[in-house]
C-alpha cells in the first residue's frame, strides 16, 4: 500500500483558462508540464493522486472576497484536461481554501496509511498553502513542488513557499 499521495489543488478551468473566472495567469499556464511529469511519476509508482476542487454553491460566502468562481456543475470547476484523473483517483471538492476543512481528505489519507504528502497546483499563497498548514497541523510530512505550484503574483508565490519552507517544516523542492 503506498505511504504517500500527490495531492492535485485547484487545476481548474477557471483558475487556469484564460478565460477562467479567477484565472491565475501565465504562471498558472507554465506549471502544467511539471505538474503532468509528477503525475505521470505518481501512476507510475503506484501512488494516490489526489485531486482536491473547489467547488462552491451559487450564493458562497468567498464571493464576497472573489469573484465568483468553480461554481458546481458549471465547467469553470473542471479539472483542466490536461491532467483528466485516472480510474481510481480521489476528486474531492472543498469550499474553502484548505483540502482538510469539511472534507473527508484526512479521512481518505489515513484509510489508505499515507503519512506523506506531494503538494502542487493552485494558487500557492491561498490553497495550496492553508493545506499544507493543515496537513502539517496532523502530523503529514509535506513537500512542495515548486515548479509545480503558481501564486496569484510572483512575490505571494515566493513567500508562501518560504512560509511553507520555514514556518510548517514542509520540504519545498
Amino acid at each position: 500500500m503506498p505511504d504517500r499521495a500527490l495531492v492535485v489543488i485547484d487545476m481548474l478551468r477557471d483558475f487556469v483558462d484564460p478565460n477562467g473566472a479567477l484565472y491565475t495567469g501565465e504562471a498558472g499556464r507554465e506549471i502544467v508540464p511539471a505538474l503532468t511529469g509528477y503525475l505521470e511519476r505518481a501512476r507510475e509508482r503506484g501512488d494516490l493522486v489526489v485531486f482536491l476542487c473547489d467547488s462552491h454553491l451559487p450564493d458562497d460566502a468567498e464571493f464576497e472576497r472573489f469573484p465568483p468562481h468553480c461554481v458546481q456543475g458549471t465547467p469553470g470547476a473542471d479539472i483542466i484536461p490536461e491532467l483528466e484523473p485516472a480510474d481510481g483517483e480521489l476528486i474531492i471538492p472543498k469550499r474553502r481554501y484548505s483540502g482538510f476543512f469539511g472534507t473527508d481528505l484526512d479521512t481518505a489519507l489515513r484509510e489508505k496509511e499515507i503519512d506523506t504528502l506531494e503538494l502542487a497546483g493552485v494558487c500557492t499563497n491561498i490553497c495550496v498553502l492553508y493545506t499544507a498548514a493543515d496537513a502539517r497541523n496532523l502530523n503529514y510530512e509535506v513537500r512542495v513542488y515548486s515548479d509545480a505550484v503558481a501564486g496569484l503574483s510572483e512575490e505571494a508565490h515566493r513567500w508562501a513557499l518560504q512560509e511553507m519552507k520555514h514556518t510548517l517544516g514542509c520540504s519545498v523542492l
